[in-house]
């Protein structure tokens, strides 16, 4: 099978990565438990595998029966034998479960919605903490300009994923703004996730392919397109943009979302 150029050069950045790590850990292995710390080089691993391919968000409403984490697993792991490279997975429960089943790279959030603000992707420490224990390679959080919980900052929380948990950080943004001070933070790559989702960028429908070239040109690190990518045709357009990647998850999995507006549109005829 051809292997597209963008797809081996990933390849072969994660065996290099791979086997620096692999020396490191044989002339460390007594202490590296305690001390190691992995540096943006070996957690650009899982992030490599992402590269110019789909990642599928397998998610769910509560009351779907599809949240049920067998459900969203069989949801992930259909999308990785049709060639997903990647997969975006919410909750520790479920990011666990689709741990067991697939071995591509897990984009692990949890969403909490907290009193008093809006930042509800993977907002604080202990929620990053849970989705790595579960399995994630890669945490997803809100790093929009917005008040978060505890006082926390979206500078402090990326520092503390790096330090204590190891795992690359994906940004979800709504600005231009808030992805230059994510990555000036530290993150590992950024996406348009939150575009058209915050007061600030309200008035936008996503795709936001205008956020995304200013960010393909600004930016340092890998730039994620998600949201609503609907067609193949559209998820084509955002590589050809500079993506690094795409995330598709309504178009996709969204069952309830799909047959919902299929019923509307029905019901609307006269």
């Amino acid at each position: 099978m051809d292997i597209p150029p963008g797809r081996r050069q990933a390849i072969m950045a994660m065996e290099s990565e791979l086997n620096s790590y692999s020396k490191h850990s044989h002339a460390n292995n007594s202490r590296l438990d305690d001390v190691w710390a992995p540096s943006r080089s070996t957690r650009s691993v899982s992030i490599a595998a992402l590269q110019q391919g789909l990642v599928v968000s397998c998610q769910a409403p509560v009351d779907s029966p599809l949240h049920d984490p067998a459900m969203i697993a069989a949801l992930a792991l259909t999308a990785v034998k049709r060639g997903a490279v990647g997969v975006r997975i919410d909750t520790p429960i479920h990011v666990q479960a689709v741990r067991q089943q697939v071995d591509v790279p897990i984009i692990g959030l949890w969403k909490q919605q907290i009193p008093g603000f809006e930042v509800y992707i993977t907002p604080q420490f202990h929620h990053a903490k849970a989705i790595a224990e579960a399995g994630a390679d890669i945490i997803a959080i809100d790093a929009t300009s917005r008040p978060r919980p505890g006082e926390e900052t979206v500078a402090g929380l990326i520092a503390q994923i790096h330090q204590q948990l190891g795992k690359p950080v994906m940004a979800d943004v709504d600005t231009l703004e808030s992805a230059i001070a994510a990555v000036e933070a530290g993150a590992d790559l950024v996406g348009t996730t939150l575009y058209g989702y915050t007061s600030q960028t309200q008035p936008y429908s996503p795709p936001g392919f205008d956020l995304l070239q200013q960010m393909v040109q600004t930016l340092t690190v890998p730039v994620i397109c998600e949201g609503g990518i609907a067609s193949p045709a559209l998820a084509q357009r955002a590589i050809e943009l500079g993506a690094y990647a795409v995330v598709v998850g309504t178009a996709i999995t969204g069952i309830d979302a799909q047959v919902q507006a299929y019923c509307a549109a029905l019901a609307a005829i006269e």
